[in-house]
């Protein structure tokens, strides 16, 4: 039971608990219990493969949820376009979208850089009380650093 997985998820745990983020603790002790009660061959290589996906729905339901409420509606949408910051907005919302698609794909292909991406976010959230959004955008900055490179190396 104690290998070398609990062994690190168990760092992770008391990184978490130093730092005292919450989605770390909650994230490493949901990880450990599935491992625990022997489900880790049944769930984890869904929520691996999936996982990303639910949370970014997840994390559009979060920001939709002023739109159903009603406390955004189109009166503030009007009144947003007349911002130069709304349209600021607008273009990092489409650039981070734009890169985070091939982020994806790069997470799904390559494992080396899947591991380092998510060591990164986990020092970030960690250490920095960053959000938990790094991989997938990070893999996206990663994959679009890569092609700057391949570029000036040919």
């Amino acid at each position: 039971m104690f290998n070398q997985p609990m062994l690190f998820l168990f760092i992770l745990l008391v990184i978490g608990l130093i730092a005292k983020n919450q989605s770390l603790i909650i994230a490493v002790g949901c990880l450990m219990v599935i491992k625990i009660i022997g489900l880790e061959s049944k769930i984890l290589p869904t929520v691996g493969s999936k996982g990303i996906n639910w949370g970014v729905t997840i994390i559009t339901i979060a920001v939709l949820v002023p739109i159903a409420t009603g406390d955004i509606g189109f009166k503030q949408l009007l009144e947003a376009v007349k911002s130069i910051y709304a349209w600021i907005a607008l273009g990092a919302g489409i650039a981070v979208a734009l890169i985070a698609k091939n982020g994806l794909t790069l997470l799904a292909e390559d494992p080396h850089i899947t591991t380092a991406l998510v060591f990164g976010t986990i020092i970030a959230v960690a250490l920095f009380n960053g959000v938990a959004v790094g991989p997938l955008i990070g893999a996206g900055i990663a994959y679009l650093a890569m092609q700057v490179v391949k570029l000036f190396s040919s």
